[in-house]
This record gives C-alpha cells, sequence and structure tokens, in this order.
C-alpha cells in the first residue's frame, strides 16, 4: 500500500466515523423535540448556531489549515464533535433551547472543520492526475452522504432504543475510534511554506466565487425542504419515527452511492467533465421539485409522491454535488487547496443555513408545497451562477 493511499484510507475512516455521529445528531435532535412539542420553526432554529458556526468555521479553517496542518484541524474538529456529543447527555430539564443551540455550536464548527480538512486533504494525497482525483474525491464524498444517511437511521434506532441522552454517549464513544486514526496522518499535512496571510481568504480567482455562489443556492434548494419539513410533514401524515429514520437513512445512502459512481457515470462526457457538466445536471435537477409539486397539488398519494420524487431528486442532486466537489479541487492550486476549499464550504455552509431556517418558517406558513417552489427557485439560480463560471473560464483562456 502506497503512503498517499494509507493517507487516504485514514483520511476517510475518520470522515466516516464523523459523518455517522453528524447524521445520527441531527434525526435525533429532530425527533426528540418533536416529541417534546416544538414547532417545527423552533426545530429548525436550533440548528442556526450549527450552520452559522459552520460558515465562520469554513472560512478560518481552511487559513486555519495551511498554518498548521490539515492533520492538526481534522483532530481538532473529531474532539469537539466529541465534546458536543457529551453536553447532550444531561437530564431533558437542562436541554434549553440555548443550551442545545451552544451544543449546536460546537458540532458546526466539529463537522466543517473535519469535511474542509478531509475535502482539502484527498487534493494533496491524490496527485496530480484529474481522474484519480475525481474518483477520489467522488468516493469520500459519497460514501461520506451513504454513511450520514444510516446515521439519520442510527440516530432514529438509538433513540428508540436507549433514549435521547444515551444514543449521544453511544455516538461519542464510537468518535473516539477516528481520533485516534488521525493521530497516524503526517505532521503539517497541507502546511504552507510560507507565511499565511488573514487577508489571503478575500482574494479569490472570479471562477472560485461563481462556483461557490452555485453552491450555497444547490445546498439552499435541498435543505430547505429536506432538513425540517420532510421528516415533519411525513410525521403528520402517519408515518412513525422509525420509518421517518428508515426512508431519509435510505434516501441518504442511495444518494452517496450516485455520487461515488458519479465518476463511472460521466466517464463518456464530451469533453470531459467540467463546469459546462455541473450546469447541465443542475438544469435537469430543476424539474424534480416541480414534478413533486405538482403530483401533492393533484391531490395524489402524498407518501408515493413524495417518495418516488425524492428518488430522483437524490439522484440528479448526487451527481450535481459530485461534479461541484471535483470541480473546486480542480481549479485550486495545490498551495491554495486549504483556503480555496474552506472558503468553498462556507458558501457550502451558508446555503444549508438558508435553506434550514427557510425549511422551519416556510413549512410553517406556506407548507411543503411552498418548500418545493423555493427549491426549484433555488436551482435556477445556482445554474445562473454556474453559468457565470463557465463565462469567467473562457474570458481567461488565452484565444
Amino acid at each position: 500500500m502506497t503512503a498517499a493511499l494509507r493517507h487516504y484510507l485514514i483520511i476517510t475512516g475518520n470522515y466516516w466515523a464523523f459523518t455517522l455521529t453528524d447524521g445520527a445528531i441531527r434525526m435525533l435532535v429532530v425527533l426528540h423535540f418533536y416529541q417534546m412539542g416544538y414547532s417545527p420553526f423552533a426545530i429548525a432554529m436550533l440548528f442556526v448556531f450549527y450552520e452559522v458556526f459552520g460558515i465562520v468555521t469554513n472560512f478560518v479553517g481552511g487559513w486555519l489549515g495551511a498554518r498548521i496542518g490539515l492533520n492538526r484541524t481534522m483532530q481538532l474538529g473529531t474532539a469537539l464533535q466529541i465534546g458536543a456529543l457529551l453536553m447532550l447527555t444531561v437530564p431533558n430539564p437542562m436541554l434549553t433551547v440555548v443550551y442545545v443551540m451552544v451544543a449546536q455550536a460546537l458540532s458546526g464548527i466539529a463537522k466543517d472543520l473535519n469535511k474542509m480538512s478531509a475535502k482539502a486533504g484527498v487534493k494533496l494525497v491524490a496527485g496530480a492526475a484529474d481522474d484519480q482525483l475525481f474518483k477520489w474525491v467522488a468516493w469520500i464524498t459519497g460514501s461520506k452522504n451513504a454513511l450520514k444517511g444510516a446515521g439519520f437511521f442510527l440516530g432514529a434506532v438509538l433513540l428508540a432504543w436507549l433514549g435521547f441522552q444515551g444514543a449521544n454517549f453511544t455516538l461519542a464513544l464510537l468518535l473516539v475510534l477516528g481520533f485516534m486514526a488521525t493521530l497516524t496522518l503526517p505532521a503539517g499535512l497541507g502546511a504552507m511554506k510560507g507565511k499565511v496571510k488573514f487577508s489571503g481568504l478575500f482574494a479569490q480567482e472570479p471562477a472560485i466565487n461563481w462556483l461557490a455562489a452555485a453552491r450555497l443556492f444547490l445546498f439552499g434548494a435541498r435543505d430547505v425542504w429536506f432538513v425540517v419539513a420532510l421528516p415533519v410533514y411525513l410525521v403528520s401524515i402517519g408515518w412513525d419515527f422509525e420509518w421517518v429514520g428508515a426512508y431519509l437513512a435510505l434516501w441518504v445512502v442511495g444518494y452517496g452511492l450516485v455520487q461515488a459512481s458519479a465518476p463511472s457515470f460521466l466517464k463518456n462526457t464530451q469533453g470531459g467533465v467540467g463546469v459546462l457538466t455541473a450546469l447541465r445536471w443542475s438544469l435537469i435537477l430543476i424539474a424534480a421539485p416541480l414534478l413533486i409539486w405538482v403530483g401533492l397539488m393533484a391531490k395524489l398519494n402524498p407518501s408515493w409522491v413524495i417518495t418516488l420524487g425524492l428518488a430522483v431528486f437524490g439522484a440528479v442532486f448526487a451527481i450535481n454535488s459530485a461534479v461541484h466537489s471535483y470541480l473546486i479541487l480542480k481549479v485550486s492550486s495545490l498551495d491554495k487547496a486549504a483556503m480555496n476549499v474552506g472558503f468553498y464550504y462556507a458558501a457550502n455552509a451558508g446555503g444549508r443555513l438558508l435553506g434550514t431556517v427557510l425549511s422551519g418558517y416556510a413549512y410553517q406558513t406556506i407548507g411543503m408545497t411552498g418548500c418545493l417552489l423555493i427549491s426549484a427557485g433555488f436551482i435556477g439560480l445556482a445554474a445562473g451562477f454556474t453559468l457565470k463560471m463557465s463565462q469567467s473560464i473562457a474570458a481567461q483562456s488565452p484565444a
């Protein structure tokens, strides 16, 4: 086994363990606090600090990784997630809104430190070959999302078996194993040799700015109906908690498998995988939420409309996400990989924040159909910014 492959497997393994806990904690919080009588908007607000601090963490984390090494930022993120999980093991009377928001803030910092470190680390260990980079990025991203789906199911099952506090303690123990694995990574992985200026974070290439804007609205389009509206809607039409957790888990697992398979699926793309690939698949994606909206407005069986429509949405969204994750690494130089990836995933976290808040508010005010229309609009914006990225790259290319 080569050193590069060994380091890639360590990064991936820790990312897997972290992702299981991240998916589980999301499902635990949504279902537990809905059971306690919280409104959909109140549940959404519990995740606001998670997303806000994720934006800040991605932005600052890229700079920090360039200074101290991605191995250290990954270890720091894993340790913070362990702390966040242990915070949620206190008795129910102590689980106030402010307390849970603080725990979610720590979890948001942890998640995005870990994600930035893993994605930028792949760029460093994959070498210069674009094919290898796309395969490794698609695999770590797709397998991560498959495990996040497993985490949704794990969270729902642990909630039923062990209760909220016992579930969080069990997840903390699992993550200790991931932390121990990161201790074998080489010191200073991805650290820049020269002085890293914080102001460098604000001087991004135009193509990266446009890609980040597209990413923001792409993930806002997903989370505006997926994070809070969907699980609450499914419960409201008679689904049990375990069935909600199982279905969302199956969806994210399938989504991750499609994402991991994206290089094989797109291998015959004319001209190779690039910005126009992302634009094409964004335009296809717009149809999915609109078709689900039509089915619900036509009073068709909502369980079938949602489950089948979400399957289509997930498959097309997975291709979009895989291509986006590849593009940010492809257009980033090795010495700026950590900072560019941090900036890009700050936009990703901004999209999640926008989608999360709107998911609760829009569902409470205009229902699931309203959430779907907002989703379609956001995808249209993502496609527009992807087109601007293509134009920016074309303008910079020699005639």
